[in-house]
């Protein structure tokens, strides 16, 4: 399955997405990102100095209001 790279404040989402077969990382810097099929971030501290660093070329969702199964769906849904 797909290399996901998640947030580690999001632990119920990383649950999830492993429950469902893919290898989950722990973004903890950056760097983390690279090689990732997709990224799962919270938001909170998006892009708060207007400086955008491209760290990995698949989908990134920003799982703000969702539940752990919606970003499952969307994961899954951006990855097709």
């Amino acid at each position: 399955m797909a290399k996901i790279g998640v947030e580690q404040s999001l632990t119920n989402v990383a649950e999830a997405l492993r429950s469902k077969g893919h290898q989950v990382i722990d973004l903890k810097q950056e760097a983390d990102a690279t090689g990732c099929d997709c990224c799962v971030i919270t938001g909170g501290d998006a892009n708060m100095m207007g400086i955008q660093n491209v760290a990995t070329q698949g989908p990134v969702i920003e799982a703000t209001g969702m539940s752990a199964d919606e970003v499952c769906q969307c994961v899954e849904d951006r990855l097709q």
